[in-house]
């Protein structure tokens, strides 16, 4: 599994993975692919900084990325008192409610709640930016589309490339205009933001669409070796993955059980790949979340409309830690693809690139035999 991905980055795989954990990041990196951290979930810089150090210490000189959060537009900008003013208390009443009615449990007494995610504001944005490029960083990748061009510009005066994901041609081709290396073409399967096209169609329409001016990585539904060579043969130059990672043994965020998984998990173990919706109610974008109690009150009659980014995020912010911390996983609040199907088990992350390079390799043969009649 060999494309000139590989020699771009120094990597064995072009299999790259968007985690929020480091520690499952390090891992990927370690066992051949390029682990891509999720910095959206660091409100301060200087916790980024510190785990930026964590991952060049854990990571054997092997080289990793990092992902950002630039929205396009945001209603405003400032300090997270200013943001919750525009929350209205309708929606705080019907949060408050929604979890009295699922029996989420209030947060301990000496534990901070969370505030928001303000990663997605482009002033937090662009410090993890500043804070990354301080670090052997490899790639930085933007979530939302292709970042500013004075952001492209900064990275690219660093020597480190950049990727965007992409829903559409027309989007692909705007990145690539914009100074973008990478598009990510991710499908509708995928988890978190998506757009509204399947992968098996996306995938090489972008591929024709941008041609030889950015390399491509597939994404959306991806979760074995015979979805990666599918990918490859539509003409992509690598994969990008994230779901297939929720259930590796490395990822470490959510509360534990006794039995060594947490609620999260658990509620991953447990869905099918028809278990997922995708709602504006975890951020105030489209994101396809796994299926639960918590997302059935959003539909019901008489749920508000989810409020715009950032303000959505800020206002189920401390709902999905009491969530995350309960002991009922059908409660969960969680960015998941429809892959979820075949998360069945809890996996070292070298197992689960093992796989889909065993994967690859039996999927290439048999079509390698079909054409050799």
């Amino acid at each position: 599994m060999k494309t000139e991905l590989c020699e771009r980055f120094g990597i064995e795989y072009p299999i790259f993975v968007f985690t929020p954990s480091e520690k499952v990041a390090a891992a990927v990196t370690k066992a051949g692919g390029l682990g891509v951290l999720g910095c959206v979930r660091f409100n301060d810089a200087d916790d980024l900084e510190d785990v930026l150090q964590w991952m060049d210490a854990n990571t054997d000189g092997k080289p990793y990325g990092v992902d950002i959060v630039m929205p396009a537009k945001v209603p405003t900008e400032g300090t997270s008192v200013d943001i919750n003013k525009l929350i209205p208390q309708t929606h705080r009443d019907f949060v408050a409610k929604t979890l009295a009615d699922l029996g989420v449990p209030p947060l301990p007494e000496d534990e901070a709640k969370s505030e928001g995610v303000l990663g997605w504001l482009h002033s937090v944005a662009r410090s993890h930016v500043e804070v990354a490029l301080k670090h052997p960083i490899k790639l930085i990748a933007n979530a939302l589309g292709s970042p500013p061009k004075d952001v492209i510009d900064q990275a690219h005066a660093a020597g480190v490339p950049v990727a965007a994901l992409a829903g559409s041609a027309k989007h692909a081709r705007r990145h690539v205009d914009n100074g973008v290396d990478i598009v990510v073409a991710q499908g509708h399967e995928a988890g978190g933001h998506t757009g509204e096209i399947g992968s098996m169609v996306l995938w090489p329409e972008i591929v024709d669409a941008v041609g030889d001016s950015a390399a491509v990585l597939a994404a959306g539904g991806i979760g074995t070796g015979r979805q990666v060579a599918a990918a490859m043969a539509l003409g992509a130059h690598g994969v990008w993955m994230g779901s297939a990672f929720l259930t590796s043994a490395e990822y470490d965020l959510g509360v534990r059980t006794e039995g060594g998984t947490s609620v999260i998990q658990q509620a991953l173990l447990a869905a099918d790949s028809s278990g997922t919706v995708r709602r504006k109610i975890y951020t105030g974008k489209p994101a396809r979340l796994l299926k639960s109690r918590w997302t059935d009150a959003w539909d019901a009659e008489g749920a508000p409309d989810p409020l715009p980014m950032p303000l959505q995020n800020i206002l189920v912010s401390e709902a999905h830690q009491r969530m995350s911390e309960s002991s009922d996983p059908t409660t969960v609040a969680m960015p998941v693809g429809q892959i979820v199907g075949r998360m069945n088990e809890i996996r070292p992350v070298a197992d689960i690139i093992a796989e889909l390079v065993s994967g690859f390799d039996q999927a290439s043969k048999r079509l390698d035999d079909i054409r050799e009649g």
